[in-house]
């Protein structure tokens, strides 16, 4: 589905989270979910359509409802014109979850309710089978906000059974007819989903159907289900003609593979087609060679749960492709190193005895004989980044660790989300390229690492051309022909200290160590796979998924096909795989074998274990000197000698023989994005930077003109502006950061730095870039300024005389004023409008502006103008820096606290993830997180780190982990602990993480009773017993309140679950006091004091 979305920065996000939430509507769906067959045969426009209008209508009668009927209760009754909202629901109709549910028939659904699920929820659902058997949950809808609302399913009955799904996003069919999401199966005889939203976005939900011991998707309307004849008690599909797979859902011999010219069909082993030697394909259509690609799913062996993973990296050595490393859900049947053979499609365990502890988004480079393994995060080790190096030598199948020199002029990074490449320089070096990355120390990182490995030394060189931004989960790939890195896409830090997913694709020179920008893909990703065939790089999956309030629950994976054309800096979209199922992935990757591309793994809500092979055409096919030279999308081939060849076969100079569409250069406006003259010049899209001051095409007329990066003058603003943590930005000795903005800004040569006028106690710049209102704020935060708030007169004389100096083209510019609410403007500094230094011209500001600008009129003054026009210029301000300031020291890394407090008592700069009890920073939950693994985070209060600190039953079943054990009293008095519905458990050792169960913690043989899906009836705290099961009789020990919760008049204290209350100490100058602190509200005159005990002068009071 196509996102239409601004990119938001994630500290805002966050405080949207803690704060109200924004109006979002959204889509209703009936319970159980009726529309579902039709969402099938809408198209996704039609389909959010539907369900928008079905919205507003139930939305409205939800807000503006009468007191309630019996029928407008979605969980509950009506009682007195009021919903009584059954167990687990909440809301004025019982219209949201909020609680446990258990859910014992042998099939049924579940919801989070008929409209937009609740910021803020926690729902848990507890499936119970009967021991072993088999239960099936097939997802007919699900929209949440990708990457932060999720869904974990496990397979148990608590969220310390092993986990085997975790859902996010948007999850609809790619083609009509194919299964996004194939049935995740339990076991175990039970299913656990429990389900948690943020304080942010909420879309509609979900309705999952579930079964105990069906068969696999009704056998796909392809077979019939049947009785097994050796287990009574189990069912299996027995497949049509020309179907197969568990479900019947896989067909084959398509066309009975064209038999018998082309093909037969094999029945007797996997019932695959057996082409002739002069045709191929999965149904032997076409010819070999053959112009068309297509896609095939080869019969994998063994499927084996220790396959799957994510974030895993793959080398091609011989017949086999080795994988390294990877993120799985459990790691204890977890495999470091695997191989699969090409040629028989087979896995191999390989077996080691000592080497690295298990790693996810790590980089792997093959030399000779060697896997070079570089950083990555190791998950089961408090998620540290690391930096170390390893090597694996294949053929004795062994790990090496090696600890390198690090020269004296580079700093070395641990990074995770990067990638390497091993080159052999034109200096017969052979170096290991790193680039770029995250370090939960420095941020995202803009360096190349280069580790020499003869010498075995690093070294972080000093680059040339464009000033890039590095980032998270990119990819790359080697060319040998243009001696070159192609980087594409990544989670960066973007202008304006915002966040997010980009297209940029940049090349590095590996002998020249110089970086130039090419054409963007136009679709933004990260955590794709990039592999180059035949002068083609082909860009597969991803998360596409931009954080962002229009999103409407974007795809968190896709199947998107890209291919970028090297010689013509051209791209194309190629079609998606036409499969049986949809492959929707991101975390895979990908290799090259025999010109074909092999992509493994990856997760799309499961983590896989599949192998995807891509057989592009061939250009032997083209028979035609033209048609050879025009081969693609995808495909570069070379007419050589009456023959097409591919690219690779070819030489150095294939770009000259290349046949690309001509190239006009960019316009003004896609020019003005570089705000730097290096970028402006090392980039492929026809830009040159004028009079030192902005980038435009080079078409357009320009006094002072540089086309050429070697001639521009590299200023301390744009490479402090890539540094993206105080670390990073203290280590240049050119740039200062900010902890006020948390970005990093130049110290100028002098107070306001080049191009900029000192004007009052603010620095200043006119610019006469024509924009709309954000991309002038965007323009000003990329110089670590803001549009000016002109708010003394100073100010305002200064920029009406030098607008007077724009003889040639009349300039208007936007200043940093904007319409906060319907009556009130406010200045961009948070200062209010006063209209004295600057007054409205006659008749403004109008009903349609929301923004304003300054007009050159006979009298200058403001006008208002909707923020999407242009208009002609802009004003930026920033404030005056001291030379002599002296920069404070950096705080702690987020990842380096180590305790809930520690972590958020910097405000919104760092996240507490309870379940992992790790701290990162705010600016990187996205990429700390990319597969779900933290169930709750934190950002000012710190809730108890463990389910002993629960004190009420409430609060003990709001933690998915956690279960409540009542004493025998019957007064709702007990503890909590963790659990799972049939008792508590506990750890089997101090270094496993593996939970046992424990029913001795709760002895029901001692009268103790557990409590799992919800609390028992009577809870009055231990100070009451209860009348009609849920009432407290009469509260005792000085406590009041409907559950004995609160201490009376008079006393303080927390008396929840047996706590004591304190009688009021006042020194007789008061009745009561704070019934949490004690502190006492004095009521004689001149008398203070938590206690009273203070007297004040009378005479001072008088």
């Amino acid at each position: 589905m196509c996102c239409v979305a601004t990119m938001l920065d994630p500290l805002g996000k966050v405080l949207r989270r803690i704060g109200g939430p924004p109006a979002v509507l959204g889509a209703w769906r009936p319970f159980p979910c009726s529309s579902c067959c039709l969402a099938t045969f809408l198209d996704m426009n039609n389909w959010l359509l539907f369900y928008g209008l079905l919205y507003l209508v139930l939305y409205a009668q939800v807000s503006h409802s009468k007191p309630c009927e019996r029928t407008s209760c979605f969980s509950g009754r009506c009682v007195n014109s009021t919903c009584l909202c059954d167990q687990g629901w909440v809301g004025d109709q019982c219209q949201h979850c909020q609680g446990r549910f258990r859910l014992t028939e042998p099939s049924g659904y579940l919801t989070d309710g008929p409209i937009n699920y609740k910021y803020k929820t926690k729902c848990t659902w507890l499936i119970e089978g009967y021991p072993n058997s088999v239960l099936r949950l097939r997802f007919n809808h699900f929209a949440t906000e990708c990457s932060w609302d999720h869904m974990y399913v496990y397979d148990g009955d608590s969220i310390y059974a092993p986990l085997i799904a975790v859902f996010s996003g948007l999850i609809v069919p790619e083609v009509r007819g194919n299964e996004t999401v194939p049935e995740v199966v339990t076991t175990s005889g039970y299913a656990l989903l429990h389900f948690f939203s943020d304080a942010a976005y909420n879309l509609t939900g979900f309705n999952i159907f579930y079964s105990i011991n069906s068969c696999p998707n009704n056998c796909s309307g392809h077979g019939k289900c049947t009785t097994s004849s050796s287990i009574p008690s189990q069912v299996y599909c027995e497949c049509d003609k020309y179907w197969k797979g568990e479900a019947c859902d896989i067909p084959y011999c398509k066309a009975n593979c064209g038999s018998p010219d082309h093909g037969y069909c094999d029945l007797t082993g996997e019932k695959l087609c057996v082409c002739n030697d002069s045709w191929q394909g999965p149904d032997c259509s076409l010819n070999v060679p053959s112009m068309e690609s297509y896609w095939i799913l080869p019969n994998v062996k063994p499927f084996s749960p220790s396959v799957s993973r994510a974030s895993h990296k793959a080398v091609l050595h011989g017949k086999f492709m080795w994988v390294i490393g990877g993120y799985a859900f459990n790691y204890s049947t977890f495999q470091m190193v695997l191989n699969y053979n090409l040629e028989s499609n087979i896995w191999n365990v390989v077996p080691v005895s000592k080497g690295p502890l298990q790693r996810y988004g790590h980089s792997v480079a093959l030399y000779q004989d060697d896997i070079y393994m570089y950083g990555g995060k190791i998950e089961t080790n408090t998620g540290n980044v690391t930096d170390e190096l390893w090597i694996f030598n294949i053929p004795s199948q062994t790990w090496s660790t090696r600890i390198p020199a690090v020269l004296v002029h580079g700093q070395q990074y641990a990074v995770e989300g990067h990638s390497a490449h091993i080159v052999e320089l034109d200096s017969r070096d052979i170096v290991m390229i790193v680039i770029f990355g995250y370090s939960v120390i420095y941020g995202y990182t803009s360096s190349v690492q280069e580790y020499y490995i003869r010498s075995n030394s690093w070294l972080v060189p000093e680059t040339k051309g464009a000033i890039v931004q590095g980032g998270y989960g990119h990819t790359s790939v080697y060319d040998e022909t243009t001696k070159s890195i192609y980087v594409h896409g990544g989670y960066k830090a973007l202008p304006g200290n915002k966040y997010g997913l980009v297209d940029d694709l940049y090349r590095y020179g590996v002998n020249t160590r110089t970086w130039t920008i090419l054409k963007e893909s136009g679709f933004a990703r990260y955590l794709h796979s990039a592999v180059l065939i035949s002068g083609a790089m082909l860009i597969f999956g991803g998360n596409t998924h931009n954080d962002t309030a229009l999103s409407n629950g974007a795809k968190c994976f896709s199947t998107d096909f890209l291919a970028y054309d090297i010689a013509c800096d051209e791209w194309k979209i190629l079609p998606k795989p036409n499969l049986h199922q949809d492959v929707n992935r991101f975390g895979h990757s990908a290799i090259v074998s025999n010109g074909s591309m092999y992509i493994f793994g990856g997760f799309s809500s499961i983590l896989l274990n599949d192998i995807l092979v891509y057989k592009p055409p061939n250009c032997e096919a083209f028979r035609d000197e033209e048609l050879c030279k025009t081969a693609g999308p995808g495909l570069r081939c070379l007419w050589n000698k009456n023959h097409c060849v591919s690219w690779e076969s070819g030489h150095a100079n294939n770009i000259l023989r290349a046949k690309c569409p001509r190239k006009s250069a960019a316009a003004d406006d896609r020019c003005y994005r570089y705000a730097d003259c290096a970028s402006c010049t090392a980039n492929t899209n026809g830009c040159q930077w004028c009079d030192d001051k902005k980038c435009i095409s080079a078409n357009s007329n320009c006094s002072v003109s540089v086309k050429n990066y070697t001639k521009c003058h590299v200023r301390n603003e744009q490479i402090c502006n890539k540094l993206t943590s105080c670390k990073s930005c203290s280590l240049n000795l050119n740039c200062q950061w900010d902890q006020r903005q948390q970005e990093c800004q130049a110290l100028p040569a002098h107070l306001c730095g080049e191009g900029w006028n000192h004007v009052g106690d603010a620095c200043l710049r006119i610019n006469s870039t024509r924009e709309n209102y954000d991309n002038a704020r965007l323009y000003c935060y990329g110089l670590n300024g803001i549009l000016a708030s002109l708010t003394t007169s100073k100010e305002v004389e200064f920029v009406l005389d030098e607008i007077q100096k724009y003889t040639l083209q009349k300039i208007s510019p936007w200043v940093g004023l904007r319409k906060i609410n319907i009556s009130y403007w406010g200045w961009d500094d948070m200062s209010p409008f006063t209209n004295t230094t600057l007054q409205w011209l006659p008749g403004e500001p109008n009903d349609s502006g929301f923004c304003a600008y300054l007009e050159r009129a006979e009298v200058a003054g403001l006008k208002a103008n909707p923020c999407t026009n242009v208009v002609d210029g802009l004003v930026c301000e920033k404030p005056v820096v001291s030379p002599n300031q002296n920069a404070r020291p950096c705080k702690k890394p987020c990842s380096l606290r180590t305790t809930c407090s520690n972590c958020t008592s910097s405000g919104m700069e760092c996240m507490w993830c309870s379940s992992t009890k790790r701290c990162v920073d705010s600016n990187a939950y996205i990429i700390s997180f990319p597969y779900g693994q933290c169930l709750e985070w934190q950002t000012t209060t710190c809730s108890p780190q463990n389910c002993s600190g629960l004190r009420t039953c409430g609060q003990c079943l709001e933690h998915p982990g956690c279960g409540w054990c009542s004493d025998p009293s019957n007064t709702g008095k007990g503890h909590c602990v963790e659990g799972s519905s049939r008792g508590p458990v506990k750890l089997t050792g101090m270094h496993s993480a593996e939970m046992v169960l424990e029913n001795s913690l709760c002895p029901k043989e001692k009268n103790y009773e557990w409590s799992f899906i919800q609390c028992p009836a009577c809870q009055c705290n231990g100070h009451s017993t209860c009348a009609n099961g849920n009432v407290c009789e009469q509260c005792k020990n000085l406590t009041t309140g409907k559950q004995c919760e609160t201490c009376m008049p008079g006393y303080y204290g927390d008396p929840t679950n047996g706590g004591q209350c304190t009688a009021c100490t006042c020194s007789g100058h008061a009745n009561i006091c704070h019934m949490q602190t004690g502190k006492c509200f004095c009521t004689t005159k001149g008398i203070k004091g938590d206690q009273c005990q203070l007297a004040i002068c009378i005479s001072a009071l008088e």
